[in-house]
């Protein structure tokens, strides 16, 4: 059961996204595309301007307190629109920052992204930052709009340092991704880095949780579309909503949102009632696993519902499929996820 002063914080974060969030126009997520860093930079600074990336800071940092339902609530209304802007990624260095460098975050002056993963499919930084005399040297890879960064927080199993792009020997190589965005290899070679003492999971499991309710947004508007599509698209004289077949898929993929949002709203009230814990980190990865590959099959079956012109690039319904394709590895895949579900989930849930 959601309290009233939590849903009311919801209902006001979904009224505030719409201003935002285009509801069924993706003409400007569709310009973003194949353009380096794959974001509009007016957009971020009117999002920072709302207070979204401050949503979970407390208020001495200058923040606004949620919890992280609220947040997971404006990241489900980000993919309903197929937003690019890096409200997750930023919010996750808003978490690890204090000070100058967070003020600057959170007013949209500068962006600072986090890079943290060592390999394709990871769940948490694999090699040590080896910080000495204020200077690192390492790799970090897959870092996304990575050229649109002011500065990077970087993650490894022995701490945080920021690391500002005017500092020397950083060197980004770019490249696109499926859903027409970018994704970067960032190298620091004796770069100067200023150390930050704090423990990074927690930042990057709300990460994790606010990329699955993306994932669970991007659904509802996936299907929404379809079903839409099937009232209207007219085949042997009917409506195509009209064949047993197509409603049986549909009723399907609605159930696949349904158990996606029991799983979001689950973890995220875990997460509020108890903080870290190896119980809620084992229901953040259970809701990571679902929400990857609920996605990955709803949006391949409402693209089969679609017929022919699901499959062209004009037909917006591709955009959902190619953006899953992107976020769904985003903080680990599905059966990595799983495999850190088993290893963490409480003993009750064996018995």
């Amino acid at each position: 059961m959601i309290a009233e002063d939590v849903q009311s914080s919801i209902d006001m974060i979904r009224e505030s996204a719409r201003g935002i969030v285009p509801h069924g126009d993706l003409t400007r997520v569709r310009n973003l595309r194949f353009n380096d860093p794959g974001f509009d930079r007016e957009v971020w600074t009117k999002m920072c301007e709302m207070g979204w990336p401050a949503l979970r800071l407390p208020e001495v940092k200058g923040g606004v307190e949620l919890g992280v339902l609220p947040y997971c609530a404006l990241a489900e209304e980000l993919g309903r629109g197929l937003l690019p802007e890096p409200l997750v990624h930023a919010a996750l260095s808003c978490a690890l920052l204090d000070g100058s460098a967070l003020d600057a975050q959170l007013s949209g002056a500068r962006l600072v992204l986090p890079a943290w993963q060592d390999s394709r499919d990871a769940l948490w930084p694999e090699k040590r930052l080896g910080l000495n005399n204020g200077r690192i040297s390492v790799t970090k890879r897959y870092v996304p709009m990575a050229t649109g960064a002011d500065a990077f927080l970087v993650i490894g199993t022995d701490g945080v340092a920021l690391v500002r792009l005017g500092a020397t020997c950083v060197s980004i190589t770019s490249s696109m991704t499926q859903d027409g965005g970018t994704m970067a290899t960032v190298v620091f070679e004796n770069a100067e880095a200023t150390a930050i003492d704090v423990d990074p999971a927690p930042a990057l499991a709300e990460a994790t949780l606010a990329t699955s309710a993306y994932l669970l947004g991007l659904m509802d508007a996936a299907l929404e579309m379809t079903v839409d599509y099937l009232k209207t698209r007219v085949q042997f004289g009917r409506t195509i909503s009209n064949f047993q077949v197509l409603q049986h898929m549909a009723v399907d993929l609605k159930l696949e949102t349904q158990v996606t949002r029991a799983s979001v709203e689950d973890a995220a009230l875990r997460w509020d009632r108890y903080g870290p814990t190896p119980e809620t980190y084992a229901a953040v990865s259970r809701t990571k696993a679902r929400a990857s590959q609920a996605a990955l099959k709803l949006t391949r079956d409402v693209i089969q519902l679609h017929g022919g012109i699901g499959f062209t690039d004009e037909h917006d319904i591709g955009l959902y499929l190619r953006k899953t394709i992107v976020t769904g590895a985003q903080f680990g895949s599905a059966d990595c996820h799983r495999a850190n579900y088993a290893r963490l989930k409480p003993l009750e849930e064996e018995a």
